[in-house]
C-alpha cells in the first residue's frame, strides 16, 4: 500500500468518513488525497488510516464535503486497501441498520463480525482454483501395459475411464506421493480450473423423499420468491429437513444461493452430510471451529457466488452473497442465535430483517417455537406453517413420570430408568439419558461441616471432574486440584456431591459394563471430529448408551434410539428468569423428540421431584402448542416480552459499588431523557442472577416500554450521554437490546 499525500488547497477537500474497531460509538473523518479524487474508495471499501499512535484497518461509511471538526485537524487516510466494496450496498446497510438498533459502536458492530484476516486487511482470496487430473494420450496409449505399481495402474484405470476427476475424488483412495509418480511418467497431468458452474441436470445425488400430505401442503405454501417469512412449526421428527432440502433445490435451479443457520457447531456434521448426499453444488461453512484462513476461504466463495449453499452459525447471517435466494434458520427458538457479549445482536431478527431488505424469503423452523415467533404469527407478520405428524411411520414418543420423591436412585438414576434402560438395550436398541450438567458432580463439600468449594472469582460452586482429578469453574475457567482435607475443619471426608455427566457415565458403565456407553458434552467433544466419530458410532445402529448435555437435545437424528431419560426435570421449574418455563418446555420437547423416530414406537421417562406439577401436566398431556398458549397468557398478563418491550444497561466492575453508581447515574440521565410513566419503567440498578462473574461485579438497569419507539429514542440519547460520564471509563457498560438471559 503506497503512501498518499492529502489533497492540496485550494481545491475542494474531500471528507472519507470511516469506522474503526473502536468501542467509541461514532466514525471519524479522514481527508482524501489529491491524487485519489478521480477515484475515491466506495462505501464498503477497507482504507488504512492513522488512529491515535496506530495505523488500523477501517471501513468507509461514506464520503462528504463537510465535517464537524476543522479541516487543518483531519489527517488523511494512508492508503486504500479495495478497490471494490468489501460488502454489497444491502448487506452494508444491515450492518448499520444492527448497530443502531442495538446501540452498539458501529466500527465494532462492523468489524466483529467479518473474518478475522479481513479485519487484519488481509486481500480477498483468488477466485477458487479447482485441481482436476486426466489421463495423457501416453498414458492411454501405453500406461497400462507399461506400469507395474498396483497403485498407479489403478489410478491411471480410473483417469482413462472418468476424465477430468477431482483431485479430491482422488485422495482418499490415492496418495499424493501416487499422484505425482504418475504424472512424472507422464502418463496423467494436472489441470487447473476456475470455478464450475453447477449441472443442473446432475444437481440431486440422490432423490428427493415424498412427502406426506402436511409436508406436501408447506411445500406447496412457501413462495421462494420474493420476501415473506414462514414459520415452520413441526413436531419432532415431522420431516423439517426434507422441506428446507426441497426449497433449496429450487433456489439453486433459480440461479440463486440458499443461506442456512443451526444454533450449534455440534449439528454441522450431520447437517453437512444430509446436504452433501443430497446436492451435487458447492457447499461451504461458516463457524468457530474452522480456521482463520479456512473462513476467508468460504466468505469469499460465498460472496463470489460461487458457494451455492452456505451452511453456518450464528454470525453467518452477515455473509454477503452475490445471488441471495432464501434464509432458512433452523431451530428458531434456541437462544444461541443471541449474542451474549460485545455487539449483542439476534441473529434470528437480523435474518428476518436481511430476508426483507434483500427481497427473498425466509424459513424458521422449530418443534417447539419461541413466545416471540408465535405472536408474530398471531399479528400476522409471520406465515404458520404446521407439522403435526412425524414422517414416515414414526409415532410420537410416550411420556412416563418417576416420582423421585418416592422411588430411590444411585448417582441421579432411579432403579425403574435402569430396568427400561436394560430393557431397551436387551432389544438392540439405542438409549440416551440427558442431564444438563457436565462433570462428575456439581459441588465439593464437606460431610462433617458442611464447607462448599466456591470459586473466587465467581458466585458459584466449583464442579467435580474426576477424571482430571480437578475442580474447576465452567464460568471463568479457574482450576485447582482435587482437596482431600476440608479448608475450614481439617477434616478428611470430603464429598463430591450431587450428580453430573461424568459421574453418570460411570455408573451406566458399571450397570452395562458390556455396551458403550458415549458420553457427549463439551468436555469430550473439545478435540477435531469427535462430535463426528460419535455420530458414526450412533449410525452404525448398534445398542449403546448415550449420556449427554443439551449438546445432545438439538435437532440431531438417531433413528435407532427408542428410550430418552431425562434425570432432572425440575431444573427450569424455580428459576427466577421469567424465560425459564419456556426453555424448560422447548428443552424437554426437543429432548424427548430424539426418541422413537425410526419404526420403533419411543418413550420418554421424565424424573422428577413435582410430577403434578401444573405445567408438567400441559407439557405433556396437551403439548407444546397448549403450553406456549399458557404461557403467552401470563407474559401478556404481566406485560413481559414479546407484549412488552425490554433493555438492559449492564455494566461490571472490580468493585460492585463502581457498577452500581454508574448505573445509578444512568437511571437519573435515563429519567431526564424520558420519566417514567405508564409505558415506560425503569427497574434496578439490580445486581444479575449471578452478580460476581470472573472477578467482576455485574449489575443491570432494566428498561421497559410499550412502544418501541419511544426506547429506541431514549437509547439513542442515553449513550452518548454516558459515554462521557468519568465513570463510564471505571466500568465496562453496553446496551442489551431483546436480552435473553438476565
Amino acid at each position: 500500500m503506497a503512501d498518499l499525500k492529502p489533497l492540496a488547497s485550494p481545491q475542494k477537500p474531500r471528507i472519507v468518513r470511516v469506522a474503526v474497531l473502536s468501542p467509541l460509538r461514532r466514525s471519524f473523518d479522514y481527508l482524501l488525497p489529491e491524487q485519489l479524487t478521480d477515484a475515491p474508495p466506495g462505501r464498503g471499501c477497507r482504507v488504512s488510516v492513522p488512529f491515535g499512535k496506530r495505523k488500523v484497518i477501517g471501513l468507509v461509511i461514506e464520503l462528504t464535503d463537510s465535517s464537524d471538526f476543522a479541516l487543518d485537524k483531519l489527517k488523511p487516510i494512508d492508503a486504500i486497501v479495495d478497490t471494490t466494496p468489501l460488502l454489497p450496498e444491502s448487506l452494508f446497510k444491515l450492518f448499520i441498520w444492527a448497530a443502531n438498533y442495538y446501540h452498539h459502536p458501529i466500527g465494532d458492530a462492523l468489524f466483529t463480525t467479518l473474518p478475522v484476516l479481513l479485519r487484519a486487511g488481509r486481500p480477498l482470496p483468488e477466485p477458487a482454483v479447482t485441481r482436476l487430473w486426466k489421463a495423457t494420450q501416453a498414458g492411454i496409449d501405453t500406461g497400462l501395459a507399461l506400469l507395474r505399481g498396483v497403485k498407479q495402474r489403478a489410478l491411471l484405470e480410473r483417469l482413462i475411464a472418468q476424465p477430468l476427476t477431482a483431485e479430491t475424488a482422488l485422495l482418499p483412495e490415492y496418495s499424493r506421493a501416487t499422484l505425482k509418480g504418475l504424472a512424472e511418467k507422464q502418463f496423467s497431468e494436472l489441470v487447473c480450473v476456475g470455478p464450475q458452474q453447477v449441472d443442473l441436470d446432475n444437481l440431486l445425488r440422490e432423490p428427493p423423499l415424498l412427502l406426506n400430505p402436511s409436508q406436501q401442503r408447506a411445500m406447496d405454501a412457501i413462495d421462494c420468491h420474493g420476501f415473506n417469512t414462514w414459520l415452520l412449526d413441526g413436531v419432532t421428527g415431522s420431516g423439517k429437513t426434507e422441506i428446507y432440502l426441497q426449497c433449496i433445490e429450487k433456489i439453486i435451479r433459480y440461479g440463486r444461493q440458499a443461506l442456512v443457520l443451526i444454533p450449534e457447531i455440534s449439528l454441522t456434521p450431520q447437517t453437512e452430510k444430509r446436504f452433501r448426499d443430497r446436492f451435487n453444488a458447492p457447499l461451504v461453512m461458516l463457524h468457530s471451529g474452522m480456521t482463520d484462513q479456512e473462513r476467508l476461504d468460504s466468505w469469499a466463495r460465498a460472496a463470489s457466488g460461487e458457494a451455492c449453499i452456505v451452511l453456518g452459525t450464528r454470525s453467518a447471517v452477515f455473509t454477503p452473497l452475490k445471488r441471495p435466494g432464501i434464509i432458512i434458520l433452523d431451530e428458531e427458538h434456541d437462544q444461541s442465535y443471541k449474542q451474549q457479549d460485545g455487539f449483542r445482536y439476534s441473529a434470528r431478527d437480523l435474518a428476518v430483517i436481511r430476508a426483507k431488505q434483500e427481497s427473498m424469503p425466509i424459513i424458521l423452523g422449530s418443534a417447539t417455537p419461541s413466545l416471540e415467533s408465535l405472536n408474530n404469527c398471531a399479528n400476522g407478520r409471520y406465515q404458520h406453517l404446521r407439522l403435526d405428524t412425524r414422517a414416515g411411520e414414526a409415532l410420537q414418543p410416550d411420556w412416563q413420570r418417576v416420582d423421585l420423591r418416592t422411588e430411590a436412585t444411585d448417582c441421579g438414576i432411579a432403579a425403574s430408568t435402569i430396568s427400561a434402560i436394560r430393557d431397551a438395550v436387551a432389544n438392540r436398541q439405542q438409549v440416551l439419558v440427558f442431564l444438563n450438567r457436565r462433570g462428575f458432580a456439581p459441588a465439593m463439600l464437606c460431610h462433617d461441616c458442611g464447607h462448599a468449594i466456591d470459586c473466587p472469582n465467581c458466585d458459584t460452586r466449583l464442579t467435580v471432574h474426576r477424571r482430571q482429578q480437578r475442580l474447576l469453574c465452567h464460568h471463568c475457567n479457574f482450576s485447582r486440584r482435587l482437596l482431600h482435607a476440608c479448608p475450614s475443619c481439617q477434616s478428611q471426608r470430603m464429598v463430591a456431591a450431587g450428580d453430573g455427566t461424568e459421574r453418570s457415565e460411570a455408573f451406566l458403565q458399571s450397570c452395562f459394563p458390556d455396551t458403550p456407553v458415549l458420553r457427549v458434552d463439551r468436555d469430550t467433544t473439545r478435540k477435531k471430529n469427535a462430535m463426528q466419530e460419535m455420530f458414526d458410532t450412533v449410525d452404525s445402529g448398534a445398542p449403546c448408551i448415550l449420556i449427554g448435555t443439551q449438546m445432545l437435545a438439538k435437532g440431531h437424528h438417531f433413528a435407532n434410539i427408542t428410550l430418552v431419560a431425562v434425570l432432572d426435570a425440575d431444573s427450569g421449574l424455580f428459576s427466577p428468569d421469567f424465560r425459564a418455563h419456556e426453555r424448560l418446555g422447548q428443552l424437554l420437547v426437543q429432548v424427548a423428540g430424539r426418541s422413537g423416530r425410526g419404526n420403533v414406537a419411543g418413550k420418554v421417562i421424565l424424573q422428577t421431584h413435582q410430577p403434578d406439577h401444573p405445567l408438567l401436566e400441559v407439557l405433556i398431556n396437551q403439548g407444546y402448542s397448549h403450553y406456549a398458549r399458557l404461557l403467552s397468557d401470563q407474559r401478556q398478563l404481566l406485560q413481559l416480552p414479546p407484549f412488552n418491550q425490554l433493555t438492559l444497561i449492564r455494566a461490571d466492575a472490580d468493585r460492585p459499588d463502581s457498577a452500581e453508581a454508574f448505573l445509578k447515574q444512568a437511571r437519573r440521565i435515563a429519567e431526564s431523557i424520558l420519566s417514567p410513566s405508564p409505558a415506560l419503567a425503569y427497574l434496578g440498578p439490580l445486581p444479575a442472577l449471578m452478580e460476581k462473574r470472573n472477578s467482576r461485579y455485574r449489575y443491570l438497569l432494566q428498561i421497559s416500554g410499550e412502544r418501541r419507539s419511544d426506547l429506541n429514542y431514549l437509547l439513542s440519547r442515553l449513550v452518548l450521554e454516558l459515554e462521557k460520564l468519568p465513570a463510564a471509563r471505571q466500568v465496562r457498560w453496553g446496551v442489551d437490546v431483546d436480552p435473553q438471559e438476565l
